[in-house]
């Protein structure tokens, strides 16, 4: 028999998970706590093998218990309950060692179906969290295809600029004229979209040219 935890600080929402697996005769809801407070000296005494971890709670960032709950017990089975669909805090979750990710407004099967493939070794993602997390996936690639391409004599430059070098500086140490360092400055402002040095070397660092 499984046992189940559930940790929410709404009672219908702990009462409604409950009922919805009543049926279920390998699992046990075992626990119902409606903060962090009460989980952690719940999990003092009891042990559970799913936890159903609400992200918000009102004592403590549900994010940072299921860091604490993580750290602590290695094998417990965790998924996230929130009605936030935010691909930074699912990331988060995985991170801080979720194993799973549901939105409140799921329904029976998607809640059974969770329950089964984390207890399979498996990571659980609603369909709206995939969705979600697709979404940043895309918004990364599309960011990095906007790298500008720079030559090796760009890149150069830039180093030199980022090193705090000023042009006759970077003409004398490269054997160049002043023009040419300037063309090549302007160039590198041009293909990054900067209008100011400054600017020009906080967007090299936001695209990791330097």
């Amino acid at each position: 028999m499984l046992s189940l935890l559930i940790i929410d600080d709404h009672p219908l929402v702990g009462e409604g998970i409950s009922r919805m697996l009543v049926d279920l005769n390998y699992l046990q809801v075992t626990g119902i706590c409606k903060n962090a407070a009460e989980a952690i000296s719940f999990l003092e005494k009891e042990t559970a093998d799913i936890i159903l971890l609400d992200i918000s709670l009102p004592d403590m960032d549900g994010l940072e218990l299921c860091k604490i709950i993580r750290q602590k017990n290695k094998a417990v089975k965790i998924i996230g309950l929130t009605s936030t669909n935010e691909a930074g805090i699912i990331t988060q979750l995985l991170a801080n060692g979720g194993n799973g990710y549901l939105l409140k407004n799921m329904e029976r099967d998607e809640l059974i179906r969770a329950i089964d493939e984390v207890m399979n070794g498996k990571i659980f993602l609603s369909q709206a969290a995939n969705q979600k997390i697709l979404e940043q996936f895309h918004s990364l690639k599309d960011a990095m295809n906007k790298v500008p391409v720079l030559t090796r004599r760009e890149k150069e430059i830039l180093e030199l600029l980022y090193e705090g070098l000023t042009g006759p500086q970077i003409a004398d140490k490269l054997f160049l004229s002043h023009y040419t360092i300037e063309t090549h400055r302007k160039n590198l402002m041009q293909k990054l979209n900067a209008n100011t040095t400054q600017h020009l070397l906080k967007l090299a660092k936001d695209y990791r040219l330097i």
